[in-house]
């Protein structure tokens, strides 16, 4: 008689740099391996919704050819040729080549890098621990969130705003500058409830008719770059034909007449030239908007990663508190909430062995890092080994150029713990393989919604594969850093950091589940006043002071327009590169993340470039044909798809694929800069001026 195999449904949290963080109940059977994963319903933010790509996740867990024992290089850098060692020769010789370049180098020479592959707080920032311990180079992670967050603090004071499931309950949600449908599709879910129940509108602000923008009511497509001089119209209008709240104004901002005054001259037929967007359009959103009093705005990551990223958030930020939307269920702004999480990470990270003195090295100029670039060196001397753990620097970085160059560089030592022979790994001396996260515990917050959370072990790792803390913990051992963080098991490390957050004990989170940490309506909605010491809003902003972490200013920041506006900095298309490009996330992979499994790799297929017709045809540029994209960075090779979704003069690759797929091996990020943006860094990943030829026959 056949016997059915047990399956239990356990309770997870999605690791993966997504803001939805969604909740999750998976299938464990016998104990052993993962079936289906859904998202639960017990949590009411992810609803009982979760993406394609991780309703899948057996398909990645299980993989066979996930890395499974540590790796030595055999062959030349990236050639793809390794030895299977033990793991005390891979971690002796990990500490000795860390050793060595200290001992030759000083060290700060050595550079831990990491980044978002899981937002797990014991598994991406622990790494942290070992920098602020042994004195090597500190890391500065700019290339998510940086620009946003910063954009959206200038107005409120903080990062945190209305209870995201207040979707629901709107009238008017505005999704802005991202593409839920791809990136984070628990937004698309209370977004839909509204409509359905409420008849609210859902409209799109976006460079491209993307899958969100499809779904819309409203929808505005504009130039990339260009959000600044829209909002700013939109504005206009708003103050124009009576809509804005004066009582609200004088009540809970700072300088309404300032603003009314300065936005004049800011016309829907001034915006139009710049943004693309036809004044009636401008016109008929700003009424819209004006009418609705529960207007939601829900403001993404997408359109702040340009050279004016920061500013073109603040501006949009701005439109709810010129209408007074604040004041309603259902109305108002939110982007982030990471000021309500107050984690103390401070053992996590080993706080307590920071030594201010030691460099800090920017995460979005490696390629100028490793090439031996004095100023983003910091004045300091070359980087001579790494580790890297939870990002893929050789396919995502800026620079791609130059990020080859130098991790073809024969004098860096180079470890890379993973879970997949990516495009880094490939270029490494030491090769670990690396759990995935229903392998090991961790803890996790949702920065799209208000939920924290014990994501627990639910399964053994297959073959010799070791959690990041494990790593560190055996580096640890063999590089005298000592420190009470090593010596902990990963809960002892939750367990510890929640009570110094104030948040209990791991036990008491673990019989909650997910925890909801919203504020009251109050506080959420800034009804007892902003973040700032004035508690206004404030439209007109001090980029030198915006009240965010910092890692020192950078950029044009002292340029910056003090009120919203469009600036300028932007790599406007000139004679030589007349398209702008913007690299859009697809829907099936996650940065990289996902590029391994089959179902994604059938989905998205070969890399494109989205190009207007009418562009198209000027170029004698047919669908389907071979396309080099090219700028003073670099070029990459592509397959042209034509698409009258985008403005003319518009490009748009979703990405990320791996460098190997697109013709000739060079991936999308070979046009990236990677010039700081101002006022505190950040990489300008939606910003680039290029030329797009059809690649002959002969070539």
């Amino acid at each position: 008689m056949n016997q059915h195999a047990k399956v239990d449904i356990r309770h997870s949290t999605c690791p993966h740099d997504c803001p939805s963080a969604c909740a999750l109940d998976v299938e464990v059977i016998e104990g052993r391996s993962i079936g289906r994963v859904r998202g639960s319903k017990q949590q009411t933010y992810t609803a009982g919704v979760v993406c394609a790509k991780v309703a899948r996740y057996a398909e990645r867990i299980h993989h066979a050819e996930r890395l499974m024992v540590p790796l030595r290089r055999t062959g030349p850098k990236g050639s793809g040729q390794f030895a299977r060692i033990s793991w005390d020769e891979a971690l002796d010789e990990i500490a000795a080549r860390f050793d060595a370049a200290e001992r030759e180098f000083g060290a700060e020479s050595v550079w831990p890098y990491y980044y978002a592959g899981t937002m797990g707080l014991v598994m991406r920032d622990g790494l942290n621990r070992l920098s602020h311990v042994k004195k090597y180079s500190r890391f500065y992670g700019t290339i998510c969130a940086t620009i946003a967050r910063i954009g959206f603090a200038a107005g409120t004071g903080k990062i945190a705003g209305v209870d995201p499931r207040e979707m629901g309950v709107s009238d008017l949600v505005v999704i802005w500058g991202t593409n839920p449908v791809n990136t984070q599709v628990n937004v698309m879910t209370h977004a839909s409830r509204a409509r359905k129940e409420r008849g609210a509108k859902i409209a799109a602000v976006d460079v491209y008719n993307n899958e969100t923008m499809k779904q819309a009511d409203i929808k505005i497509l504009l130039r990339p770059g260009t959000d600044g001089a829209f909002a700013c119209a939109v504005m206009h209008v708003l103050f124009r034909e009576g809509f804005a709240d004066r009582e609200y104004l004088a009540r809970y901002t700072d300088c309404p007449d300032e603003l009314e005054a300065h936005l004049k001259t800011r016309t829907p037929e001034w915006a139009s030239v710049i943004s693309g967007v036809p004044v009636e359009e401008i016109e008929a959103f700003a009424r819209l908007v004006g009418q609705t009093k529960r207007s939601f705005f829900r403001l993404g990551y997408g359109f702040t990663r340009s050279r004016n990223g920061a500013a073109q958030m603040h501006a949009a930020s701005c439109i709810p508190a010129v209408t007074g939307a604040w004041q309603y269920e259902g109305g108002g702004a939110f982007f982030n909430n990471a000021a309500i999480w107050r984690f103390d990470e401070s053992i996590i990270e080993g706080h307590d062995a920071i030594d201010p003195s030691t460099r800090v090295l920017d995460q979005s100029k490696i390629g100028r890092i490793l090439t031996g670039d004095a100023e983003a060196l910091r004045g300091g001397g070359p980087v001579k080994a790494m580790l890297i753990q939870n990002t893929n620097p050789m396919t995502v970085a800026p620079e791609q150029a130059l990020v080859r160059q130098g991790f073809a560089r024969e004098d860096l030592f180079v470890a890379v713990h993973e879970q997949f022979m990516t495009e880094t790994a490939q270029m490494a001396d030491i090769v670990l393989p690396a759990t995935m996260f229903m392998e090991h515990d961790d803890l996790y917050y949702g920065g799209g919604h208000q939920h924290i959370s014990v994501g627990p072990k639910l399964i053994d790792p297959p073959g010799e594969c070791r959690s990041n803390h494990e790593v560190m913990q055996g580096l640890g051992r063999r590089l005298n850093a000592v420190h009470p963080g090593f010596d902990m098991t990963p809960r002892q490390l939750i367990d510890a950091t929640l009570k110094k957050s104030g948040h209990g004990t791991i036990e008491a989170l673990e019989a909650d589940i997910w925890r909801d940490l919203q504020p009251d309506f109050r506080t959420s909605h800034y009804l007892d006043g902003f973040a700032h010491a004035d508690k206004k809003f404030h439209f007109k902003v001090d980029w030198g002071k915006v009240p965010v972490g910092t890692g020192g200013l950078m950029g044009a920041w002292d340029k910056m327009p003090s009120l919203p506006d469009h600036w300028t900095i932007i790599e406007e298309a000139d004679a030589q590169h007349p398209f702008r490009l913007a690299t859009s996330p697809s829907r099936s992979f996650l940065n990289t993340s996902f590029n391994e499994t089959p179902s994604s790799q059938a989905r998205e297929g070969a890399p494109t470039v989205m190009i207007h017709p009418d562009d198209a045809a000027t170029l004698l540029i047919a669908d389907g044909d071979a396309v080099t994209l090219g700028n003073m960075r670099g070029e990459t090779t592509l397959t042209a798809k034509l698409f009258d979704g985008v403005r003319r003069g518009v490009l748009i690759a979703e990405s990320i694929h791996p460098n190997k797929s697109h013709i000739g091996g060079r991936g999308i990020n070979m046009l990236t800069g990677a010039e700081a943006v101002a006022p505190l860094g950040g990489a300008a990943f939606h910003d680039n001026k290029v030329w797009i030829r059809k690649v002959s026959m002969a070539a």
